[in-house]
Parts: structure tokens; C-alpha cells; sequence
């Protein structure tokens, strides 16, 4: 199994440093047969190539079997036609991975901020909306027709909003079948009344799961007040980005919170967060979210490939993730009780792999 692995920037290295650490731990007691491939990507890249994204190495990575993209600061990069390329809209555009989908579940042990516990899935379909860079065929989408006017094009189309929903509904069809529709019709009545439509199409080959539409104000709150009545939540690309982040955030920090990109082809896994260049280099970056979203990228393997090793390892991250979470001193300093480092965490999760294992052996 085939992986390439891109660090990116800031914290991207150490996160990703600790991702492999546990991912090697589950290859030990799985035998899933992973093979790593580093590539440099970011500033250091950009220093050296003059891209933030070598042809070469976006091609690599288009081929392997997965892909474990770290952090990056492309809010500091120079404009494109200077080498600084957006990775994870380029992935998510060029390579058509459509399918953002960030999980968020409260913990035990570990305080949560909304007033009940939640388990979910966001839904967030990622290669259209209002993000500039992914809107027009030739040229951003804001522009400013006078320098006192500043306009956005929203994309919408009935293509994505179909596929989109099928991914959520076939994850609610797995879970407590219920999927929430997020919208703003009620402004937004042409683009997220067509979003609207084609859920509503989708609906009616999946009766056995239940479909709600909700505005996107009142799911904010919802989320806060009644997290627990969620299941799989699907929205367009602005709106999921923003309250996944609530969502992770409520859970008990962003830092927790796991992503994958994915379409039906490949899959790849990528934090949730940013990378946080105020603490790069000090070793107390929490690398929850990557770990997180590497076993998510195995599920998909596991899924899309057959096979159930890799299922069962993704499972076995997450319960290691879990316990290590559940004891305050075995957490990173960014949360209640926390006192470890980024490597040490990786090592306790690892640890906690490599028990289970001996565990398993003893009792047959």
C-alpha cells in the first residue's frame, strides 16, 4: 500500500512526523504492508523548485494508493504566478475530490463545550461555492469593478449537489440514517434552492434514511444547544467549512478534528487545521486531527479496496486515540490536563496499538 506523505508547513513536519509514527505502529500489528514516501512541499519547495507544488510530486501523489498532506500557510504564499499554489484547493480541484468529509464526536474523559454529547459527520462538497479559486474557468472569482466595489460569484451546480448528497446518504445509510440538508434558501433562493432540489432527488432513493432541511443559522446553534440530534450533516462548501470547525471545536478542540478529501478514485488525508506558524518548531503541536484523518484515509482504503485489515486498523487508531484522550496527563498541552509534546503523544497512541495487540494475543 502505497502512500505519500507531504509535511507542508509550520507544525505540518512535526504532526506528520507523529502521524507516521502511528501509522507504523498499526502497520506492525496489522501486516497492511505500507510503504512511505516523503516529498517536500510548501516553502521549502518554493525556495528550492519555485512552486509550492512540484508538477512531479502532485503527479505522485495523484498515482499512489493514498496521501497524507500536512498543514500549509498558503495565506503567506506569493500569487500563483510566483509558485504559490493553494495545495489543498489544488487536490481538491484538479484531482476532483469532491468529498470533504470531517467527522465530529465528543470523547470519554475528555470535557466537550456544547450543552450535549455529539456524534456526526459533515458533508461538505469542496470543489465549487463561493471560494474564489473555484468559481470561473478563467480568472479568481471576486473581482472589483471599481476600487470602492468589491463582487463574488458563487458556483452551484446541480452535478455536484447530486454526488455530494449520494456520499451522504450512503454514510447515514451506515450510521442512525438521518441526514440534515443545511441551506440558506430563504436569501439564497436560486443557488441553495438548487441545492435543495437535488438533495431532494437523492432523497428518494435512500427511504430508508430520513432527510431534514435546516437554515444555516439555526444549525449553528443547534449545534452548540442539541448537537446529539445530528447524524450526517451535507451543506455546500462555505457553510461546511465553518461549522465543521464549530463542530470540532465543541467536540473538545479543533485540534481533534479528522478530514479526508475524497472521491470514488482516492482519497487524501488532511488536519483540520492550519499550520499554526507561532508554535512550529517547539514540539507541542497536538497531532490528533493527522492521525485522525490517516486512519480515516485507511477506512477509504479499506472500503474502496477491499480490504478489511485496513478497516480494523483505522479502528484500532481511534481507540488508541481515544484511551490516550481519556487521561489528562496522556494529552497534549493544548488540552485540559495536558502535558505532553507532539512526539510523545504519537508514542503513547503507538504504544497503546502495540498493547492491544499483546492483549489480543493473550486472551486468544
Amino acid at each position: 500500500m502505497d502512500i505519500v506523505v507531504l509535511p507542508g508547513d509550520g507544525i505540518g513536519p512535526e504532526i506528520t512526523a507523529a502521524t507516521l509514527t502511528v501509522l507504523r505502529a498499526a502497520d506492525a500489528r496489522f501486516g497492511l504492508g505500507l510503504a512511505f514516501e516523503e516529498r517536500p512541499i510548501g516553502f521549502a519547495t518554493l525556495a528550492t523548485e519555485g512552486t509550492t507544488l512540484p508538477p512531479e510530486t502532485f503527479a505522485r501523489a495523484l498515482a499512489a494508493d493514498g496521501t497524507i498532506l500536512g498543514p500549509v500557510s498558503h495565506l503567506d504564499y506569493p500569487p500563483r504566478d510566483q509558485g504559490g499554489i493553494n495545495q489543498s484547493a489544488e487536490f481538491r480541484v484538479k484531482a476532483d475530490l469532491y468529498a470533504n468529509i470531517r467527522p465530529a464526536r465528543t470523547r470519554p474523559g475528555l470535557p466537550h463545550w456544547g450543552r450535549t454529547p455529539m456524534d456526526l459527520v459533515i458533508v461538505r462538497e469542496a470543489t465549487e461555492g463561493f471560494y474564489a479559486d473555484r468559481s470561473m474557468h478563467q480568472g479568481p472569482g471576486e473581482f472589483m469593478p471599481t476600487p470602492e466595489i468589491a463582487l463574488a460569484v458563487r458556483k452551484v451546480t446541480e452535478a455536484a449537489c447530486l454526488r455530494i448528497a449520494r456520499v451522504a446518504f450512503e454514510l447515514a445509510r451506515g450510521r442512525r440514517r438521518r441526514v440534515t440538508a443545511v441551506h440558506k434558501a430563504n436569501v439564497l433562493r436560486v443557488s441553495d434552492g438548487l441545492f435543495l432540489r437535488a438533495v431532494r432527488k437523492v432523497a428518494g432513493d435512500y427511504p430508508d434514511v430520513a432527510l431534514e432541511e435546516l437554515i444555516v443559522d439555526a444549525v449553528a446553534a443547534l449545534l452548540v444547544r442539541d448537537a446529539a440530534r445530528f447524524d450526517v450533516i451535507v451543506t455546500t462548501n462555505m457553510f461546511g467549512d465553518i461549522l465543521s470547525d464549530e463542530a470540532a471545536e465543541l467536540s473538545g478542540s479543533l485540534g481533534l478534528g479528522g478530514a479526508i478529501n475524497a472521491n470514488e478514485r482516492m482519497a487524501v488525508a488532511q488536519a483540520q487545521h492550519g499550520s499554526a506558524p507561532d508554535i512550529a518548531g517547539k514540539g507541542i503541536a497536538n497531532p490528533t486531527s493527522l492521525i485522525l484523518s490517516a486512519a480515516m484515509m485507511l477506512d477509504w482504503l479499506g472500503v474502496h479496496r477491499g480490504r478489511p485489515d485496513l478497516r480494523q486498523a483505522a479502528s484500532a487508531i481511534e481507540a488508541a486515540v481515544d484511551a490516550a484522550l481519556a487521561v489528562p496527563t496522556r494529552r497534549t498541552r493544548d488540552l485540559p490536563g495536558g502535558t505532553l509534546g507532539t512526539a510523545a503523544f504519537a508514542e503513547l497512541v503507538a504504544a497503546g496499538l502495540a498493547s492491544a495487540e499483546t492483549e489480543g494475543s493473550r486472551t486468544g
